[in-house]
Order: structure tokens, then C-alpha cells, then sequence
């Protein structure tokens, strides 16, 4: 199909991959001039309504995801009977095209896979499951960033009735969950197993369970323990390996309870890689020291003055109690500031209900990536500092309803104005002001949340940018702390 027109716009110039159920090729998009990637679908399978189906049930489940990690639907369509999905064109390689060329880095490995569990946990949060993770699914562009495609058998996980239900063997034997191979349900702790055994694909070149075909495989998959990374890199410490082994468990409910815990645990171990760059030996166990025989003379005397004095309290503190309760509060004062715990929030997306309703939703993900080099930003605005709007936000998920006491952000571009607002859907609307409005610094600037009532979905929305030449926000990072 190289040099084929489709729909008048996209030109077909090179095929770039192939597999059972479709092709992509690289393509012209004549209209805005740039390069994307079509994915087509076999002719073999264009006259079946359950692969059409299943084909158009994937733009429709990609194109509700816009993350960093994700790679971004453009367009869906249809030509003379072909079927194409129209995505960002990804300039560089898939992860195993990586494990070919030998086995990686621990902390590369460790990267590449983190990146990957925050674009498939984003993917779960929307309620979509992958249900095909692979190395061939992980694109890396020219900077190292990874991007999750190839949908192609997701499926909702609310859905009760349609294609790929239970009974239905789908995806590679390879990295196969056991509960999919057997045809039962998957759901997120699926993709929790599939990305274990990327990882340990990843650090050792090799599959944990070969076999000569699909069935021989899936079978090792469901009745043989996940093998020891440190059997084949010595490298790799306890704790990464005891993660992946975790991750790989025969039972969903043995895995983390979620590819965020996952995610949270690898980058612990990635921490852990970078303070220590050599794996220090176990320190040798030490025998106890004996005790000291007590010397006799006066300790027993003292001893014995000391219990009559604590009796002597306690007898005073059951008929005193309430003149000791106010003497404490006279010295403590009336209350004592609540402790506080940090929150992780996700930046999911931007919200601009007063514009076109997009405001460079693919770098959401960035303010909160914990690295500071990386950011989300408005659109620029040429008239500036005014939006000649009420404003434009970004969106965070707490992920369970909590009721924040402080929001800090930190950008590279100060001087804008902002005020924290929140609501209970990450599309909005968000009618509480929770905050006072102020300028945003360069470094950490701490909002004080004043609510008495928990919410998952937090907004920082932007009424006024700041005086630089950029006219833009830029929001680098974001911390939380909620009440104990």
C-alpha cells in the first residue's frame, strides 16, 4: 500500500510494522504537513464485524487517553473498505528492538519500565485495561521517553457484554497473565504481570518462560513460579527482584494491588540504585553483649524512693485528674496542630471550559513526574498577561477522595496568578474555591487549603499569567499534604 492516498490526506511511504491483526505504516499528512503513523487493519479480517468492532473500539479507548506515556490517537477512518487509526508518529524504536542489541542498565530498565507503569496506571484510572504488554508495545522517541501503543485488545473494565469476554484466549503467550491464558477475567493486575516480565525481559535478554508454542508457554505461565532475576544478573538487588517476582505472582491477589504501587516500588528501588552505584554486603550478625551485673549500694534505695514516687502520681492524678487536665492545657494551649502526610497527585489533564478544551493535555503528566526539568504549560497567550478569560487549569487526581491542608507548586516561569479549586469529576466541574489566590514564585509556593470536606480531583486554575516574555504557565511540580 506504499504510496496509497487515504481519505485525500494521508500518504502511505513506509511500512514500519506488521502483526496478526493489523500493519502501520508511516505516513504524509498532507493537511498540516507532518508526519504521523497509520495503523490498518488486514483486509481478512475488514469484512469480520467483531475485528471492525474490536478495531474501532481501540481509537475510541486510546483517544480517551491523553498522558505523556501514552501514545496519542489523531484520527480514525475509513477508505474503500480499509479501516485506519491515524497516531503520533514515534521517531526512534520499541523496547525490544533495545533487548536485542543486549541486556540493559539496571537503572535504563528501571527508566523505561516506570514510564511505562505510569501510562498504563493513567490507562487504569479511565477504567482501561491493555491486556497485551509487551516490549513491542513500548515505543522510545530520540529522548528516552516511553510511550505505551498498540490497544488493540484493551478493554473496559466496567464492560459486561461484547468482543474478547471471558473464554476468550487473546494476546502473547510470552507475557501472558495466568488468569488470561486460562480465559478468565482481566483486569488491571493483568498488565501488573505483563510488565513484571517486561522488566525481566528487560535485565536479562530473555523471556521467564519459553516454550515451542502458544499452548507450551501459557502453561508455564500458570503453573511455574516466576524464576529469580539474580539467577541471570548479579546485579540486580533483592529488592528489585523480589519486585518482580512479586509483580509476576500466580494470583492476581499476591501482586501489588495496583500498577501505582507497582510504579512506587520500582522507583524505590531505582533511589536505592542511584545513593548505592555498589551493592554492599549484609552486615555480619553481632552476638549480644552480656549484661552488666548491677553493683550493689545505694541504686536499691533509689530504686525503691522512685516506685514510691510513681505510685505517689498516680494516686494523685485519679483524684486530681481534671486540675492536671487544666494545667496541661495552660501550658500546651487549647489544641496542637494537626499532623499532616503527603499526597501523591497525578496532573491527568487541562481544563479549559472557555476555550477550545484543550490546553496541552499530552504534557499534563509532566508537573507531576517528580522531575523538575519537566513541565506542563498553558498555550501561549499574545495577550498576556490578561487570558481574556475566566482562566485555565490543570487538573490533579488525588485517587480516592482526601482533604488536603497545603498545595505547593513550583515553576520556571513565576509571576502568574492562581487559586486551588476542586470537585468530584476530573472533567469538572470544579465550584469550589479552596484557596486564597497569589502569584506563583519560582520556587516552592504553598497554597493552604481551607475545606471540611474530602474530594478526589483538585484544579489549579490560572487567572493571570505572569510578566515574562514566554506568555505562558508553566507548572515544573506539585506536593500535597493532607491531615493525619
Amino acid at each position: 500500500m506504499v504510496g496509497e492516498v487515504l481519505s485525500d490526506r494521508y500518504e502511505l511511504e513506509e511500512l514500519v510494522g506488521t502483526g496478526g491483526m493489523s500493519s502501520v505504516y508511516r505516513a504524509h499528512d498532507r493537511l498540516l504537513d507532518r508526519k504521523v503513523a497509520l495503523k490498518i487493519l488486514h483486509s481478512r479480517h475488514a469484512v469480520d464485524p467483531e475485528y471492525v468492532e474490536r478495531f474501532r473500539r481501540e481509537a475510541r479507548s486510546v483517544a480517551s487517553l491523553s498522558h505523556p506515556n501514552v501514545v496519542t490517537v489523531i484520527d480514525r477512518g475509513e477508505h474503500d473498505d480499509v479501516q485506519f487509526i491515524v497516531f503520533e508518529y514515534i521517531d526512534g524504536e520499541n523496547a525490544k528492538d533495545l533487548v536485542r542489541r543486549g541486556r540493559l542498565p539496571v537503572e535504563q530498565a528501571l527508566e523505561i519500565t516506570i514510564q511505562v507503569a505510569r501510562g498504563l496506571a493513567f490507562a487504569h484510572k479511565q477504567g482501561i485495561v491493555h491486556r497485551d504488554v509487551k516490549p513491542q508495545n513500548i515505543l522510545l522517541d530520540r529522548t528516552g521517553q516511553a510511550k505505551v501503543t498498540d490497544f488493540g485488545i484493551a478493554r473496559s473494565l466496567d464492560v459486561a457484554h461484547g468482543v474478547t469476554q471471558t473464554g476468550t484466549v487473546l494476546g502473547t503467550s510470552d507475557y501472558i497473565p495466568p488468569e488470561q491464558a486460562q480465559g478468565q477475567r482481566v483486569d488491571a493486575l493483568g498488565d501488573v504481570y505483563s510488565l513484571g516480565v517486561v522488566l525481566y525481559e528487560l535485565l536479562t535478554t530473555e523471556v521467564p518462560f519459553a516454550g515451542e508454542n502458544f499452548v507450551a508457554v501459557a502453561m508455564r505461565h500458570i503453573n511455574e513460579p516466576p524464576p529469580s532475576t539474580r539467577d541471570k544478573r548479579a546485579d540486580v538487588s533483592p529488592r528489585l527482584d523480589a519486585a518482580i517476582r512479586r509483580a509476576m505472582a500466580k494470583e492476581p491477589r499476591d501482586r501489588f494491588a495496583s500498577m501505582d504501587d507497582f510504579r512506587r516500588e520500582l522507583e524505590a528501588c531505582l533511589e536505592e540504585l542511584s545513593g548505592t552505584q555498589v551493592l554492599r554486603p549484609e552486615p555480619e550478625a553481632r552476638r549480644p553483649r552480656p549484661r552488666r551485673r548491677r553493683r550493689s549500694g545505694a541504686w536499691p534505695v533509689i530504686a525503691a524512693l522512685a516506685g514510691l514516687f510513681v505510685v505517689g502520681a498516680v494516686v494523685y492524678v485519679l483524684i486530681h485528674g481534671p486540675g492536671i487536665t487544666r494545667i496541661e492545657r495552660s501550658v500546651r494551649g487549647t489544641s496542637s496542630p494537626a499532623a499532616t502526610k503527603p499526597v501523591e497527585l497525578e496532573a491527568v489533564r487541562a481544563y479549559d471550559p472557555d476555550g477550545d478544551g484543550h490546553e496541552n493535555d499530552a504534557s499534563a503528566g509532566n508537573a507531576t513526574d517528580g522531575n523538575p526539568s519537566t513541565y506542563w504549560s498553558t498555550e501561549r497567550y499574545f495577550d498576556a498577561p490578561s487570558l481574556n478569560k475566566a482562566g485555565v487549569g490543570l487538573v490533579l487526581d488525588a485517587g480516592e477522595p482526601v482533604k488536603l491542608r497545603s498545595l505547593s507548586l513550583t515553576t520556571s516561569t513565576p509571576g502568574f496568578t492562581a487559586v486551588i479549586r476542586s470537585g468530584d469529576a476530573a472533567g469538572g466541574p470544579f465550584p469550589n474555591t479552596v484557596s486564597a489566590s497569589q502569584q506563583v514564585q519560582g520556587t516552592s509556593t504553598p497554597f493552604t487549603i481551607n475545606t471540611s470536606s474530602p474530594h478526589r480531583y483538585w484544579l489549579v486554575w490560572i487567572t493571570r499569567l505572569g510578566p515574562g516574555p514566554l506568555q505562558t504557565a508553566q507548572i515544573n511540580g506539585v506536593q500535597a499534604t493532607r491531615t493525619r
